[in-house]
């Protein structure tokens, strides 16, 4: 059902960076570039992540209470990726464990504060 999901950032350059290193060990690459607007994808119908400089040109800020989650394979693709957000910069929100049931998780931040989970189902 989702799309993408876009995130507004106040250094694109260094959000670019960001997002090339985590989501190219997640199997995505780049499949729109522009000046202003980048977006990940592993493949054209598969949801995909985007950042963007806000069109009305003012600071971007984080939405209170959004969150995107992202679905890996394996807990230890979490936790491999959470390790990666850690050493890109991000910011521990939650580390990777049992949350209940069969739902391993991470949580962190990106450079501009918005919050992302890391999970998968375990058996």
């Amino acid at each position: 059902m989702i799309g993408y999901v876009t995130f507004g950032t106040n250094n694109f350059s260094k959000a670019a960076e960001f997002y090339d290193a985590l989501l190219g060990d997640m199997g995505a690459k780049r499949t729109m570039n522009f000046e202003t607007f980048i977006v990940w994808g592993t493949s054209p119908s598969a949801p995909a992540l985007s950042i963007c400089k806000p069109y009305n040109g003012e600071p971007a800020t984080v939405g209170n209470g959004v969150m995107v989650a992202l679905f890996v394979d394996s807990t230890e693709k979490v936790d491999s990726l959470y390790a990666k957000a850690m050493s890109l910069g991000a910011t521990d929100e939650g580390k990777p464990g049992l949350r209940g049931g069969n739902f391993y998780a991470a949580y962190f931040r990106d450079l501009d504060g918005n919050k992302l989970n890391l999970f998968t189902l375990t058996k």
